[in-house]
């Protein structure tokens, strides 16, 4: 297949709006930026056209899609009710990184993209492309991130070319995202709402706008259906294995030694301050500074990403403190590392 490309300018915006639409609309996958990651979007009350997300990614069919709109109303089209909860976070944070589960309304969805459950997830991305693709195309838009599955989700065009190019219609080019970590996702159909995926907008946030929310960011077991992506396969992870590295510097640099005297190449991910007590080596990657959260999350999927270019064998990665968005940083961290640690605690 022949991938068309878009790049974004003020000329050929509205041109490029409309033949992106006119392939969504024609059944066909399209990519596009939001302000999280970029998004591969097909409509999604065509289950043909559903699938061939599914079948561009690799991604397994009972992992639910997000449905992407460009108005709140168009909720009203799919969705049975609006719980009072979500009218509220609606209300404060849309358009932004929150996609709200709610009960499904029968026979509007395609079936595979709620993965047989009678709910979906609903959110109206805080990107002026994608807010202006879906407006003229006119459709509930199904998109979870552009990247083959299990991969760092894809923060730029480029990252989409190189997993998606000759797999899906087309690709619009419209710069870096913003948050650079998937949205919060937020299941409004239980009496206590739960957060079942940290992203770009806090715990802290949510519970200032609706009160206490239970947390249940955790993998679900191999026979059940997870409501949200993100919670039962691995995700997020580069071609190199990775491990996250708790204690102080010393010990951070003494695990580096030890891996590289047993052969391995290793790439380090790690804050700026953190960086400056280590010794320099070539395949070091800064995250930002920890007195700046955002702009750890930010890099966190390009610095995973530029690794798999690299003669890296091995990756070692500082964590960070689960505070506001390092909730969601963590959670990426640790399903890239598939849960391993190497603690200085335990090696006492």
């Amino acid at each position: 297949m022949k991938t068309k490309i878009w790049h974004i300018t003020k000329e050929n915006e509205i041109q490029t709006y409309l033949e992106a639409a006119k392939l969504l609309q024609a059944g066909e996958a399209v990519a596009f930026p939001t302000e999280t990651v970029y998004g591969i979007g097909a409509d999604a009350t065509n289950e043909q056209a559903v699938a061939k997300i599914y079948e561009a990614k690799g991604r397994p069919a009972d992992n639910p899609l997000i449905v992407h709109i460009a108005d709140q109303s168009q909720v009203h089209e799919f969705v049975k009710e609006v719980p009072d909860n979500a009218k509220k976070l609606m209300h404060t944070f849309w358009p932004g990184p929150l996609t709200i589960i709610l009960p499904l309304r029968t026979g509007r969805l395609a079936a595979n993209v709620t993965a047989g459950l009678d709910s979906v997830g609903v959110r109206m991305p805080e990107h002026p492309v994608a807010l202006g693709l879906l407006a003229v195309a006119g459709i509930p838009v199904a998109a979870p991130s552009a990247n083959r599955s299990g991969k760092p989700s894809p923060t730029s065009g480029e990252h989409v070319e190189e997993d998606l190019s000759g797999r899906i219609a087309g690709i619009v080019f419209g710069g870096k995202t913003g948050v650079g970590l998937e949205s919060t996702v937020i299941d409004c159909t239980l009496e206590m709402p739960a957060i079942l995926r940290p992203g770009g907008v806090s715990q802290e946030a949510i519970e200032a706008v609706i009160g206490p929310v239970i947390s249940e960011a955790k993998e679900v077991a191999q026979q059940e259906a997870p409501k949200a992506p993100g919670m039962k396969y691995t995700h997020y992870a580069p071609k190199a294995p990775v491990a996250i590295i708790e204690g102080d510097a010393a010990f951070f640099q003494q695990q580096i030694d030890l891996a590289e005297k047993n052969g391995e190449i290793v790439g380090v991910l790690v804050s700026d301050e953190l960086e400056a007590q280590l010794r320099k080596s070539e395949y070091m990657m800064g995250l930002g500074s920890k007195a700046y959260p955002e702009e750890t999350a930010y890099r966190l999927y390009d610095r995973l990403r530029h690794f798999d270019h690299t003669l890296v064998t091995l990756i070692y990665a500082e964590p960070f403190a689960k505070i506001g968005i390092g909730e969601a940083v963590m959670n990426r961290l640790e399903k890239a590392a598939g849960g391993h640690y190497i603690r200085q605690s335990e090696e006492r």
